[in-house]
Protein backbone atom coordinates (compact mmCIF):
# COMPACT_ATOMS: atom_id res chain seq x y z
CA UNK A 1 0.00 0.00 0.00
CA UNK A 2 1.34 3.42 -0.95
CA UNK A 3 2.14 5.72 1.94
CA UNK A 4 -0.13 8.79 2.03
CA UNK A 5 1.47 12.01 0.93
CA UNK A 6 1.87 14.95 3.27
CA UNK A 7 -0.76 17.73 3.11
CA UNK A 8 -0.28 20.47 0.52
CA UNK A 9 -0.78 24.08 1.60
CA UNK A 10 -2.57 26.06 -1.12
CA UNK A 11 -2.77 29.82 -0.58
CA UNK A 12 -5.06 32.38 -2.20
CA UNK A 13 -3.92 35.88 -3.16
CA UNK A 14 -6.93 37.21 -5.10
CA UNK A 15 -10.69 36.87 -4.95
CA UNK A 16 -11.57 39.06 -7.93
CA UNK A 17 -10.02 41.28 -10.60
CA UNK A 18 -9.18 44.31 -8.48
CA UNK A 19 -8.32 42.59 -5.19
CA UNK A 20 -5.41 43.77 -3.05
CA UNK A 21 -2.33 44.02 -5.25
CA UNK A 22 -0.01 43.12 -2.36
CA UNK A 23 -1.85 39.84 -1.77
CA UNK A 24 0.67 37.64 -3.59
CA UNK A 25 3.63 39.10 -1.74
CA UNK A 26 1.82 38.79 1.60
CA UNK A 27 1.08 35.11 1.05
CA UNK A 28 4.54 34.22 -0.28
CA UNK A 29 6.48 36.12 2.37
CA UNK A 30 4.09 35.79 5.32
CA UNK A 31 4.49 32.07 6.00
CA UNK A 32 5.11 28.65 4.45
CA UNK A 33 3.00 27.71 1.42
CA UNK A 34 3.35 25.16 -1.38
CA UNK A 35 1.09 26.71 -4.01
CA UNK A 36 -0.01 30.28 -4.70
CA UNK A 37 -3.42 30.57 -6.37
CA UNK A 38 -5.82 33.36 -7.19
CA UNK A 39 -9.25 33.84 -8.71
CA UNK A 40 -9.69 36.75 -11.11
CA UNK A 41 -12.78 35.69 -13.06
CA UNK A 42 -16.37 36.46 -12.16
CA UNK A 43 -19.22 36.30 -14.68
CA UNK A 44 -19.08 40.10 -14.91
CA UNK A 45 -15.29 40.02 -15.33
CA UNK A 46 -15.61 38.01 -18.54
CA UNK A 47 -17.75 40.81 -19.98
CA UNK A 48 -15.26 43.44 -18.82
CA UNK A 49 -12.36 41.51 -20.39
CA UNK A 50 -14.31 41.05 -23.64
CA UNK A 51 -14.84 44.80 -23.96
CA UNK A 52 -11.23 45.45 -22.96
CA UNK A 53 -9.96 42.96 -25.55
CA UNK A 54 -12.01 44.68 -28.24
CA UNK A 55 -10.53 48.10 -27.44
CA UNK A 56 -6.82 47.33 -27.03
CA UNK A 57 -4.23 44.63 -27.69
CA UNK A 58 -3.65 42.20 -24.82
CA UNK A 59 -6.78 43.43 -23.09
CA UNK A 60 -8.20 39.97 -22.51
CA UNK A 61 -6.32 38.98 -19.35
CA UNK A 62 -5.77 40.36 -15.84
CA UNK A 63 -2.76 42.66 -15.91
CA UNK A 64 -2.61 42.79 -12.12
CA UNK A 65 -1.54 39.14 -12.05
CA UNK A 66 1.46 39.97 -14.24
CA UNK A 67 2.38 42.75 -11.81
CA UNK A 68 2.16 40.33 -8.89
CA UNK A 69 4.37 37.81 -10.68
CA UNK A 70 7.01 40.48 -11.05
CA UNK A 71 6.89 40.94 -7.27
CA UNK A 72 7.11 37.27 -6.22
CA UNK A 73 8.33 35.12 -9.09
CA UNK A 74 11.92 34.90 -7.88
CA UNK A 75 10.92 33.94 -4.35
CA UNK A 76 8.46 31.33 -5.64
CA UNK A 77 11.14 29.69 -7.77
CA UNK A 78 13.65 29.73 -4.91
CA UNK A 79 11.19 28.08 -2.53
CA UNK A 80 9.57 25.69 -4.99
CA UNK A 81 6.18 27.40 -4.73
CA UNK A 82 3.94 26.59 -7.68
CA UNK A 83 1.62 29.28 -9.06
CA UNK A 84 -1.82 28.46 -10.51
CA UNK A 85 -4.13 31.24 -11.67
CA UNK A 86 -7.15 31.79 -13.91
CA UNK A 87 -5.92 35.33 -14.69
CA UNK A 88 -5.57 34.30 -18.34
CA UNK A 89 -9.24 35.17 -18.80
CA UNK A 90 -9.96 35.39 -22.52
CA UNK A 91 -6.27 35.31 -23.51
CA UNK A 92 -4.31 32.71 -21.50
CA UNK A 93 -1.53 32.50 -24.08
CA UNK A 94 -1.15 36.28 -24.11
CA UNK A 95 -0.98 36.28 -20.31
CA UNK A 96 1.65 33.53 -20.41
CA UNK A 97 3.73 35.55 -22.87
CA UNK A 98 3.46 38.62 -20.63
CA UNK A 99 4.64 36.61 -17.61
CA UNK A 100 7.48 35.19 -19.73
CA UNK A 101 8.54 38.75 -20.61
CA UNK A 102 8.63 39.62 -16.90
CA UNK A 103 10.70 36.50 -16.18
CA UNK A 104 13.12 37.41 -18.97
CA UNK A 105 13.48 40.92 -17.56
CA UNK A 106 14.24 39.48 -14.11
CA UNK A 107 16.71 36.93 -15.50
CA UNK A 108 14.54 34.00 -14.39
CA UNK A 109 13.70 30.78 -16.23
CA UNK A 110 10.39 29.41 -14.96
CA UNK A 111 8.50 26.74 -16.86
CA UNK A 112 5.22 28.40 -17.83
CA UNK A 113 2.16 26.51 -19.05
CA UNK A 114 -1.27 27.71 -20.07
CA UNK A 115 -4.64 25.98 -20.42
CA UNK A 116 -7.07 26.83 -23.22
CA UNK A 117 -10.06 25.18 -24.84
CA UNK A 118 -12.74 26.92 -22.81
CA UNK A 119 -13.37 29.69 -25.37
CA UNK A 120 -16.38 28.62 -27.43
CA UNK A 121 -17.01 31.97 -29.10
CA UNK A 122 -15.69 30.85 -32.52
CA UNK A 123 -17.86 27.71 -32.29
CA UNK A 124 -20.96 29.14 -30.61
CA UNK A 125 -23.13 29.52 -33.72
CA UNK A 126 -22.18 26.05 -34.96
CA UNK A 127 -22.84 24.43 -31.57
CA UNK A 128 -26.16 26.24 -31.18
CA UNK A 129 -27.32 25.27 -34.66
CA UNK A 130 -26.47 21.62 -33.98
CA UNK A 131 -28.36 21.70 -30.67
CA UNK A 132 -25.14 20.96 -28.77
CA UNK A 133 -25.35 24.28 -26.93
CA UNK A 134 -28.52 24.29 -24.86
CA UNK A 135 -30.00 26.81 -22.38
CA UNK A 136 -29.03 26.11 -18.77
CA UNK A 137 -32.66 25.67 -17.76
CA UNK A 138 -35.91 25.15 -19.61
CA UNK A 139 -37.05 28.73 -19.07
CA UNK A 140 -33.87 30.20 -20.54
CA UNK A 141 -32.84 30.86 -24.13
CA UNK A 142 -29.62 31.36 -26.03
CA UNK A 143 -30.48 34.88 -27.18
CA UNK A 144 -28.74 36.32 -30.24
CA UNK A 145 -25.70 34.11 -30.77
CA UNK A 146 -24.26 36.62 -33.26
CA UNK A 147 -24.21 39.28 -30.49
CA UNK A 148 -22.09 37.24 -28.06
CA UNK A 149 -19.06 39.06 -26.70
CA UNK A 150 -17.79 35.96 -24.88
CA UNK A 151 -18.75 32.30 -24.53
CA UNK A 152 -16.66 30.21 -22.18
CA UNK A 153 -17.11 26.71 -20.80
CA UNK A 154 -16.11 26.01 -17.22
CA UNK A 155 -13.23 23.53 -17.45
CA UNK A 156 -12.11 21.41 -14.52
CA UNK A 157 -8.81 20.75 -12.82
CA UNK A 158 -7.21 18.12 -15.07
CA UNK A 159 -5.55 20.57 -17.43
CA UNK A 160 -3.84 22.08 -14.39
CA UNK A 161 -2.80 18.60 -13.25
CA UNK A 162 -1.28 17.86 -16.65
CA UNK A 163 0.67 21.12 -16.64
CA UNK A 164 2.09 20.45 -13.16
CA UNK A 165 3.00 16.88 -14.11
CA UNK A 166 5.02 18.31 -17.00
CA UNK A 167 7.04 20.46 -14.63
CA UNK A 168 5.27 23.79 -14.87
CA UNK A 169 6.20 26.35 -12.24
CA UNK A 170 3.43 28.73 -13.29
CA UNK A 171 0.09 27.58 -14.72
CA UNK A 172 -2.24 30.13 -16.31
CA UNK A 173 -5.77 29.16 -17.28
CA UNK A 174 -8.78 30.70 -18.94
CA UNK A 175 -12.26 29.98 -17.61
CA UNK A 176 -11.97 27.08 -15.22
CA UNK A 177 -14.17 26.65 -12.17
CA UNK A 178 -13.13 28.83 -9.27
CA UNK A 179 -12.23 25.76 -7.22
CA UNK A 180 -10.16 24.15 -10.00
CA UNK A 181 -7.09 26.26 -9.29
CA UNK A 182 -6.95 24.63 -5.83
CA UNK A 183 -8.29 21.20 -6.75
CA UNK A 184 -5.70 20.80 -9.53
CA UNK A 185 -2.61 21.19 -7.32
CA UNK A 186 -4.16 18.91 -4.66
CA UNK A 187 -4.94 16.17 -7.22
CA UNK A 188 -1.42 16.49 -8.70
CA UNK A 189 0.32 16.41 -5.33
CA UNK A 190 -1.62 13.44 -3.97
CA UNK A 191 -1.76 11.52 -7.24
CA UNK A 192 -5.55 11.25 -7.29
CA UNK A 193 -7.36 9.78 -10.27
CA UNK A 194 -10.57 11.07 -11.81
CA UNK A 195 -12.55 8.45 -9.91
CA UNK A 196 -11.29 9.50 -6.46
CA UNK A 197 -14.54 11.36 -6.00
CA UNK A 198 -14.55 11.88 -2.22
CA UNK A 199 -11.01 13.25 -2.30
CA UNK A 200 -11.80 15.54 -5.23
CA UNK A 201 -14.99 16.72 -3.52
CA UNK A 202 -13.00 17.66 -0.44
CA UNK A 203 -10.54 19.65 -2.54
CA UNK A 204 -13.37 21.39 -4.40
CA UNK A 205 -14.87 22.44 -1.07
CA UNK A 206 -11.45 23.70 0.07
CA UNK A 207 -11.11 25.66 -3.15
CA UNK A 208 -14.61 27.10 -2.78
CA UNK A 209 -13.80 28.34 0.72
CA UNK A 210 -10.56 30.13 -0.21
CA UNK A 211 -11.48 31.30 -3.73
CA UNK A 212 -12.86 34.68 -2.56
CA UNK A 213 -9.76 35.62 -0.56
CA UNK A 214 -10.66 37.43 2.67
CA UNK A 215 -14.29 36.30 2.68
CA UNK A 216 -12.99 33.17 4.45
CA UNK A 217 -11.00 35.16 7.01
CA UNK A 218 -13.56 37.62 8.31
CA UNK A 219 -14.34 39.79 5.31
CA UNK A 220 -18.02 40.32 4.41
CA UNK A 221 -18.92 38.46 7.62
CA UNK A 222 -22.20 39.10 9.45
CA UNK A 223 -20.57 39.06 12.88
CA UNK A 224 -17.80 41.44 11.80
CA UNK A 225 -17.63 43.14 15.21
CA UNK A 226 -16.03 39.94 16.52
CA UNK A 227 -13.27 40.01 13.89
CA UNK A 228 -9.92 41.46 15.05
CA UNK A 229 -7.82 43.43 12.60
CA UNK A 230 -10.67 43.92 10.14
CA UNK A 231 -8.92 46.99 8.74
CA UNK A 232 -6.32 44.68 7.12
CA UNK A 233 -7.58 41.12 6.87
CA UNK A 234 -5.12 38.39 5.95
CA UNK A 235 -5.83 36.05 3.06
CA UNK A 236 -6.56 32.31 3.55
CA UNK A 237 -4.86 29.05 2.78
CA UNK A 238 -6.14 25.47 2.68
CA UNK A 239 -3.93 22.61 3.78
CA UNK A 240 -5.38 19.67 1.84
CA UNK A 241 -4.66 16.14 3.07
CA UNK A 242 -4.47 12.92 1.05
CA UNK A 243 -8.04 11.95 1.99
CA UNK A 244 -9.44 15.28 0.75
CA UNK A 245 -9.98 16.77 4.19
CA UNK A 246 -8.40 20.13 4.81
CA UNK A 247 -7.54 22.74 7.39
CA UNK A 248 -8.41 26.34 6.55
CA UNK A 249 -6.09 28.91 8.07
CA UNK A 250 -4.24 32.17 7.57
CA UNK A 251 -0.72 33.33 8.24
CA UNK A 252 -0.05 34.03 11.91
CA UNK A 253 -0.02 37.68 12.89
CA UNK A 254 -2.36 38.81 10.11
CA UNK A 255 -5.70 40.49 10.66
CA UNK A 256 -9.01 38.71 10.47
CA UNK A 257 -10.34 35.47 11.82
CA UNK A 258 -10.75 31.87 10.69
CA UNK A 259 -13.62 30.32 12.60
CA UNK A 260 -16.44 27.86 12.08
CA UNK A 261 -18.60 30.91 11.43
CA UNK A 262 -16.39 32.52 8.77
CA UNK A 263 -15.89 29.19 7.01
CA UNK A 264 -19.59 28.29 7.13
CA UNK A 265 -20.47 31.72 5.81
CA UNK A 266 -18.19 31.24 2.80
CA UNK A 267 -19.44 27.70 2.20
CA UNK A 268 -22.88 29.24 1.61
CA UNK A 269 -21.63 31.82 -0.88
CA UNK A 270 -23.12 31.63 -4.38
CA UNK A 271 -24.33 28.04 -4.17
CA UNK A 272 -27.59 26.34 -5.10
CA UNK A 273 -28.74 23.00 -3.73
CA UNK A 274 -26.72 20.50 -1.69
CA UNK A 275 -25.27 18.99 -4.87
CA UNK A 276 -22.50 21.38 -5.94
CA UNK A 277 -22.10 20.45 -9.60
CA UNK A 278 -18.72 20.73 -11.26
CA UNK A 279 -16.77 19.30 -14.20
CA UNK A 280 -14.61 17.08 -11.95
CA UNK A 281 -17.01 15.95 -9.24
CA UNK A 282 -20.39 16.70 -7.71
CA UNK A 283 -19.49 17.75 -4.17
CA UNK A 284 -22.19 17.01 -1.61
CA UNK A 285 -22.42 20.08 0.61
CA UNK A 286 -24.87 18.19 2.84
CA UNK A 287 -22.02 15.91 4.00
CA UNK A 288 -19.54 18.56 5.14
CA UNK A 289 -18.35 18.61 8.75
CA UNK A 290 -16.70 21.78 10.06
CA UNK A 291 -14.71 21.84 13.32
CA UNK A 292 -12.43 24.34 14.98
CA UNK A 293 -9.06 22.68 15.69
CA UNK A 294 -7.10 25.67 16.99
CA UNK A 295 -6.83 29.45 16.86
CA UNK A 296 -7.58 30.49 13.26
CA UNK A 297 -7.59 26.85 12.19
CA UNK A 298 -10.79 25.10 11.00
CA UNK A 299 -10.95 21.54 9.71
CA UNK A 300 -13.33 20.50 6.94
CA UNK A 301 -13.87 16.76 6.68
CA UNK A 302 -16.30 14.06 5.62
CA UNK A 303 -17.07 15.55 2.22
CA UNK A 304 -18.54 12.98 -0.17
CA UNK A 305 -18.44 13.16 -3.93
CA UNK A 306 -20.64 11.87 -6.71
CA UNK A 307 -19.83 11.64 -10.41
CA UNK A 308 -19.89 14.94 -12.30
CA UNK A 309 -22.54 15.60 -14.94
CA UNK A 310 -21.73 14.80 -18.56
CA UNK A 311 -22.16 18.46 -19.49
CA UNK A 312 -20.15 21.60 -18.76
CA UNK A 313 -21.65 24.94 -17.84
CA UNK A 314 -21.05 27.72 -20.36
CA UNK A 315 -21.15 31.43 -19.50
CA UNK A 316 -22.09 33.66 -22.41
CA UNK A 317 -22.21 37.45 -22.41
CA UNK A 318 -24.28 39.16 -25.07
CA UNK A 319 -24.40 42.86 -25.89
CA UNK A 320 -27.85 43.74 -24.61
CA UNK A 321 -28.09 47.34 -25.75
CA UNK A 322 -27.62 50.68 -24.00
CA UNK A 323 -28.93 52.08 -20.74
CA UNK A 324 -29.14 55.33 -18.80
CA UNK A 325 -30.87 56.69 -15.73
CA UNK A 326 -32.00 59.86 -14.02
CA UNK A 327 -32.66 60.38 -10.33
CA UNK A 328 -34.52 63.06 -8.43
CA UNK A 329 -34.39 63.88 -4.73
CA UNK A 330 -37.81 63.89 -3.06
CA UNK A 331 -37.45 65.91 0.11
CA UNK A 332 -39.85 66.46 2.98
CA UNK A 333 -43.60 65.95 2.67
CA UNK A 334 -45.80 64.38 -0.02
CA UNK A 335 -43.16 61.94 -1.29
CA UNK A 336 -45.51 59.89 -3.52
CA UNK A 337 -47.14 63.00 -5.02
CA UNK A 338 -43.74 64.58 -5.68
CA UNK A 339 -42.53 61.45 -7.45
CA UNK A 340 -45.62 61.36 -9.66
CA UNK A 341 -45.29 65.05 -10.53
CA UNK A 342 -41.55 64.76 -11.26
CA UNK A 343 -42.11 61.76 -13.52
CA UNK A 344 -44.94 63.43 -15.43
CA UNK A 345 -42.83 66.57 -15.97
CA UNK A 346 -39.86 64.51 -17.10
CA UNK A 347 -41.79 62.61 -19.76
CA UNK A 348 -43.37 65.85 -20.98
CA UNK A 349 -39.87 67.25 -21.55
CA UNK A 350 -38.30 64.08 -22.95
CA UNK A 351 -38.24 63.69 -26.76
CA UNK A 352 -39.29 60.06 -26.31
CA UNK A 353 -42.14 58.48 -24.38
CA UNK A 354 -42.08 55.45 -22.08
CA UNK A 355 -43.37 53.23 -24.89
CA UNK A 356 -40.40 54.15 -27.08
CA UNK A 357 -37.92 52.23 -24.92
CA UNK A 358 -37.34 48.50 -24.74
CA UNK A 359 -37.35 48.65 -20.93
CA UNK A 360 -38.41 51.30 -18.40
CA UNK A 361 -37.96 50.91 -14.64
CA UNK A 362 -39.42 53.58 -12.35
CA UNK A 363 -39.22 53.31 -8.57
CA UNK A 364 -39.18 55.32 -5.36
CA UNK A 365 -36.54 54.50 -2.80
CA UNK A 366 -38.10 55.37 0.54
CA UNK A 367 -35.06 56.48 2.51
CA UNK A 368 -36.70 59.42 4.30
CA UNK A 369 -37.42 59.55 8.05
CA UNK A 370 -40.21 61.10 10.10
CA UNK A 371 -39.33 64.41 11.77
CA UNK A 372 -35.91 64.39 10.01
CA UNK A 373 -32.95 65.84 11.88
CA UNK A 374 -30.89 66.35 8.70
CA UNK A 375 -31.51 67.24 5.08
CA UNK A 376 -30.48 63.74 4.00
CA UNK A 377 -32.85 62.14 6.53
CA UNK A 378 -35.71 64.04 4.88
CA UNK A 379 -34.96 62.70 1.42
CA UNK A 380 -36.21 59.81 -0.70
CA UNK A 381 -35.08 59.15 -4.28
CA UNK A 382 -37.03 58.64 -7.49
CA UNK A 383 -35.09 56.72 -10.13
CA UNK A 384 -35.90 56.14 -13.77
CA UNK A 385 -33.82 53.61 -15.69
CA UNK A 386 -34.24 52.97 -19.41
CA UNK A 387 -32.74 50.40 -21.79
CA UNK A 388 -32.86 50.27 -25.57
CA UNK A 389 -30.85 48.91 -28.51
CA UNK A 390 -30.69 52.45 -29.97
CA UNK A 391 -27.86 54.34 -28.27
CA UNK A 392 -29.28 57.70 -29.31
CA UNK A 393 -32.47 57.24 -27.31
CA UNK A 394 -30.64 56.77 -24.02
CA UNK A 395 -28.04 59.51 -24.58
CA UNK A 396 -27.87 63.07 -23.34
CA UNK A 397 -31.21 63.96 -24.87
CA UNK A 398 -32.77 61.58 -22.36
CA UNK A 399 -31.01 62.81 -19.24
CA UNK A 400 -31.09 66.42 -20.44
CA UNK A 401 -34.87 66.36 -20.16
CA UNK A 402 -34.50 66.49 -16.40
CA UNK A 403 -32.66 69.83 -16.60
CA UNK A 404 -35.63 71.46 -18.29
CA UNK A 405 -37.81 70.70 -15.28
CA UNK A 406 -35.40 72.13 -12.70
CA UNK A 407 -37.42 75.30 -12.03
CA UNK A 408 -40.81 74.11 -13.22
CA UNK A 409 -41.62 71.01 -11.24
CA UNK A 410 -41.63 69.89 -7.61
CA UNK A 411 -40.23 71.99 -4.74
CA UNK A 412 -36.68 71.24 -3.68
CA UNK A 413 -35.81 69.42 -6.92
CA UNK A 414 -32.20 68.37 -7.43
CA UNK A 415 -30.51 65.32 -8.86
CA UNK A 416 -28.20 63.37 -6.51
CA UNK A 417 -26.55 61.77 -9.55
CA UNK A 418 -25.33 65.12 -10.90
CA UNK A 419 -25.67 66.39 -14.46
CA UNK A 420 -26.76 64.59 -17.62
CA UNK A 421 -24.76 61.62 -18.87
CA UNK A 422 -24.53 59.79 -22.15
CA UNK A 423 -25.31 56.41 -20.63
CA UNK A 424 -23.50 53.31 -21.81
CA UNK A 425 -23.77 49.75 -23.09
CA UNK A 426 -24.77 46.82 -20.92
CA UNK A 427 -24.35 43.08 -21.23
CA UNK A 428 -26.79 40.21 -20.82
CA UNK A 429 -25.59 37.04 -19.13
CA UNK A 430 -26.81 33.76 -20.61
CA UNK A 431 -25.85 30.43 -19.05
CA UNK A 432 -25.88 27.27 -21.14
CA UNK A 433 -24.75 23.64 -21.18
CA UNK A 434 -22.51 21.82 -23.63
CA UNK A 435 -21.40 18.20 -23.76
CA UNK A 436 -18.15 17.65 -21.88
CA UNK A 437 -16.90 15.44 -24.73
CA UNK A 438 -17.00 18.47 -27.04
CA UNK A 439 -14.73 20.66 -24.90
CA UNK A 440 -11.36 19.13 -24.03
CA UNK A 441 -8.70 21.25 -22.40
CA UNK A 442 -5.56 22.12 -24.36
CA UNK A 443 -2.42 22.39 -22.24
CA UNK A 444 0.61 24.15 -23.71
CA UNK A 445 4.04 24.41 -22.13
CA UNK A 446 5.47 27.71 -23.36
CA UNK A 447 8.14 26.90 -25.89
CA UNK A 448 7.04 23.27 -25.96
CA UNK A 449 4.18 21.14 -27.15
CA UNK A 450 0.41 21.13 -26.61
CA UNK A 451 -1.59 18.23 -25.22
CA UNK A 452 -5.29 17.58 -25.29
CA UNK A 453 -6.84 16.62 -21.93
CA UNK A 454 -10.40 15.23 -22.03
CA UNK A 455 -13.13 16.78 -19.91
CA UNK A 456 -15.23 13.61 -19.70
CA UNK A 457 -15.59 11.45 -16.60
CA UNK A 458 -14.35 7.87 -17.17
CA UNK A 459 -16.05 6.05 -14.29
CA UNK A 460 -19.51 4.80 -13.38
CA UNK A 461 -22.15 7.05 -11.83
CA UNK A 462 -21.98 5.18 -8.50
CA UNK A 463 -24.52 5.07 -5.69
CA UNK A 464 -26.47 8.02 -4.33
CA UNK A 465 -24.96 9.45 -1.14
CA UNK A 466 -27.06 10.04 1.96
CA UNK A 467 -26.81 13.47 3.63
CA UNK A 468 -25.36 13.92 7.11
CA UNK A 469 -28.11 14.70 9.66
CA UNK A 470 -28.04 17.92 11.60
CA UNK A 471 -28.48 18.53 15.34
CA UNK A 472 -31.46 16.78 16.89
CA UNK A 473 -33.90 18.49 19.22
CA UNK A 474 -36.65 21.07 19.31
CA UNK A 475 -36.80 24.84 19.30
CA UNK A 476 -36.41 26.26 22.83
CA UNK A 477 -39.67 26.72 24.72
CA UNK A 478 -40.47 29.73 26.83
CA UNK A 479 -40.96 33.42 26.23
CA UNK A 480 -39.91 35.19 23.04
CA UNK A 481 -38.99 38.76 22.30
CA UNK A 482 -39.03 40.87 19.16
CA UNK A 483 -35.50 41.16 17.84
CA UNK A 484 -33.65 41.37 14.52
CA UNK A 485 -33.13 37.98 12.92
CA UNK A 486 -29.43 38.85 12.77
CA UNK A 487 -29.21 38.84 16.56
CA UNK A 488 -28.33 35.17 16.25
CA UNK A 489 -28.41 34.39 12.50
CA UNK A 490 -25.55 34.99 10.09
CA UNK A 491 -25.95 35.33 6.32
CA UNK A 492 -23.97 35.47 3.11
CA UNK A 493 -25.55 36.41 -0.22
CA UNK A 494 -24.42 36.84 -3.79
CA UNK A 495 -25.20 36.50 -7.49
CA UNK A 496 -25.43 33.52 -9.81
CA UNK A 497 -26.23 35.01 -13.19
CA UNK A 498 -29.76 36.40 -12.97
CA UNK A 499 -30.42 34.59 -9.70
CA UNK A 500 -29.39 35.52 -6.16
CA UNK A 501 -28.64 33.25 -3.25
CA UNK A 502 -29.02 33.95 0.46
CA UNK A 503 -27.39 31.45 2.80
CA UNK A 504 -28.33 31.75 6.48
CA UNK A 505 -26.82 29.89 9.41
CA UNK A 506 -26.77 29.73 13.19
CA UNK A 507 -23.83 28.97 15.43
CA UNK A 508 -25.37 26.69 18.05
CA UNK A 509 -27.12 23.34 17.93
CA UNK A 510 -29.98 24.74 20.03
CA UNK A 511 -30.73 27.46 17.48
CA UNK A 512 -30.92 25.17 14.45
CA UNK A 513 -34.43 23.66 14.98
CA UNK A 514 -35.77 27.17 15.63
CA UNK A 515 -34.23 28.56 12.41
CA UNK A 516 -35.40 25.57 10.37
CA UNK A 517 -38.94 25.90 11.68
CA UNK A 518 -39.12 29.68 11.38
CA UNK A 519 -37.59 30.38 8.01
CA UNK A 520 -39.89 28.67 5.53
CA UNK A 521 -39.99 29.84 1.93
CA UNK A 522 -43.21 31.75 2.67
CA UNK A 523 -41.68 33.51 5.69
CA UNK A 524 -38.56 34.35 3.71
CA UNK A 525 -40.67 36.05 1.06
CA UNK A 526 -42.68 37.90 3.69
CA UNK A 527 -39.49 39.23 5.22
CA UNK A 528 -38.08 40.21 1.81
CA UNK A 529 -41.13 41.51 -0.10
CA UNK A 530 -38.97 42.19 -3.17
CA UNK A 531 -38.99 38.41 -3.72
CA UNK A 532 -42.78 38.04 -3.44
CA UNK A 533 -43.53 37.44 -7.11
CA UNK A 534 -40.40 35.39 -7.82
CA UNK A 535 -39.66 31.69 -7.54
CA UNK A 536 -37.64 30.94 -4.39
CA UNK A 537 -35.99 27.56 -3.84
CA UNK A 538 -35.17 26.48 -0.28
CA UNK A 539 -32.33 24.04 0.47
CA UNK A 540 -31.74 23.01 4.11
CA UNK A 541 -28.18 22.03 5.03
CA UNK A 542 -28.66 20.64 8.57
CA UNK A 543 -25.03 19.50 8.80
CA UNK A 544 -24.00 23.17 8.59
CA UNK A 545 -27.00 24.41 10.64
CA UNK A 546 -27.85 26.40 7.54
CA UNK A 547 -30.47 27.03 4.87
CA UNK A 548 -29.73 28.29 1.38
CA UNK A 549 -32.37 30.23 -0.55
CA UNK A 550 -32.07 30.81 -4.29
CA UNK A 551 -34.17 33.68 -5.63
CA UNK A 552 -34.77 33.10 -9.31
CA UNK A 553 -34.58 36.14 -11.59
CA UNK A 554 -33.99 38.76 -8.89
CA UNK A 555 -31.05 40.16 -10.88
CA UNK A 556 -32.96 40.02 -14.17
CA UNK A 557 -30.53 39.32 -17.03
CA UNK A 558 -27.44 39.24 -14.83
CA UNK A 559 -25.25 41.72 -12.97
CA UNK A 560 -24.43 43.93 -15.95
CA UNK A 561 -28.10 44.31 -16.91
CA UNK A 562 -29.71 44.44 -13.46
CA UNK A 563 -31.54 47.62 -12.46
CA UNK A 564 -31.24 46.91 -8.71
CA UNK A 565 -28.99 49.28 -6.75
CA UNK A 566 -27.24 46.18 -5.39
CA UNK A 567 -26.85 44.40 -8.72
CA UNK A 568 -24.80 41.56 -7.20
CA UNK A 569 -27.12 40.93 -4.22
CA UNK A 570 -24.20 41.32 -1.81
CA UNK A 571 -26.39 43.03 0.81
CA UNK A 572 -29.48 40.85 0.48
CA UNK A 573 -28.51 38.70 3.45
CA UNK A 574 -27.90 41.72 5.65
CA UNK A 575 -31.34 43.09 4.76
CA UNK A 576 -32.84 39.77 5.87
CA UNK A 577 -30.89 39.90 9.14
CA UNK A 578 -32.30 43.36 9.86
CA UNK A 579 -35.90 42.13 9.79
CA UNK A 580 -37.52 41.77 13.23
CA UNK A 581 -39.00 38.41 14.28
CA UNK A 582 -39.99 36.62 17.51
CA UNK A 583 -36.79 35.14 18.95
CA UNK A 584 -36.77 32.77 21.96
CA UNK A 585 -35.20 34.60 24.88
CA UNK A 586 -33.25 31.42 25.68
CA UNK A 587 -31.36 31.80 22.40
CA UNK A 588 -30.65 35.47 22.99
CA UNK A 589 -29.26 34.66 26.41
Amino acid sequence: MTEPTSPIRIANCSGFYGDRLSGAREMVEGGPIDVLTGDWLAELTMLILARSRASRPRGGFARTFVTQMEQVMGTCLDRGIKVVSNAGGLDPDGCAEAVHEVADKLGLLPTIAYVTGDDLLPRAAELAEAGALAPFDEAGDLGDVSAYLSANAYLGCWGVVDALERGADIVITGRVTDAAVACGPAAWHHGWSRTDLDELAGAVVAGHVIECSAQATGGNYSFFTEVPGLERVGFPWAEVAADGSCVIGKHDGTGGQVSVGTVTSQLLYEIGGPRYLGPDVTARFDTITVDEVGPDRVRISGVRGEAPPDTLKVAMNELGGHRNQVSVALTGLDIEAKAAAAEAAFWAACPYGPDDFASVTSRIERTEHDDPASNEAATAIWRLIVKDPDERKVGRAFTGALIETALASIPGLYSPSGGPSGGGPYGVYRPALVGADLVPAHVTVLGGDTREVPSTFPGSRGPTIEPVPGPAGHAPAGPTTRAPLGSIVGARSGDKGGDANVGVFVRSDEAWPWLDGLLTTERFQQLLPETDDLVVDRYPLPNLRAINFVVRGLLQEGVAASTRNDAQAKSLGEWLRARVVDVPEALLD
